[in-house]
């Protein structure tokens, strides 16, 4: 697994058009699938955070925070658009993050991210998580129904 600094070296393009579709609403969005206890799939949506460094994300106290604790591997796939079906797509293992100073420096990036709908840092009762990445796709589409799409797949080597 490797950092999304390490994806975005390698795959420059795939990271920037992941990341604009991840961030297509002006704020990081998309659903989050983790492993149930019993093996099977949880999925919900969360708030991813792109930096220079990194793929993360603050998760609320729940049994999605629960699973990336016991069990870190995900998938996180982006929102689906009004104009077409483009699409993001990594799968992973998350780790928990303690250093206080990147937390707190997340914790800014996230509520500045929301200042026009004045949220809050995230409070300490949410786990801060770094995502890690295995495989990435992307798939381009030229509208809804394309018989064609094209998918760009990165596997780490």
């Amino acid at each position: 697994m490797i950092t999304w600094r390490e994806f975005r070296d390698r795959e420059p393009q795939i990271a920037a058009d992941g990341t604009a579709l991840l961030y297509d609403v002006g704020v990081g969005l998309g659903y989050l699938a983790t492993t149930r206890p019993d093996g099977g799939p949880r999925v919900h949506p969360m708030c991813p955070l792109i930096t220079d460094d990194g793929l993360y994300a603050f998760i609320v106290p729940s049994p999605k925070q629960r699973d990336l604790h016991r069990d870190g591997r995900f998938a996180l796939h982006s929102i689906p658009l009004e104009t077409n079906e483009d699409a993001f797509y990594v799968v992973g293992r998350a780790r928990f993050v303690e250093p206080a100073d990147l937390r707190l420096r997340l914790a800014e990036q996230f509520a500045a991210e929301r200042s026009a709908l004045d949220v809050p840092p995230p409070g300490p009762e949410q786990a801060l998580f770094e995502f890690l990445i295995g495989t990435a796709m992307l798939t381009r589409t030229t509208g809804h129904g394309d018989p064609a799409p094209v998918h760009s797949v990165w596997h780490e080597a």
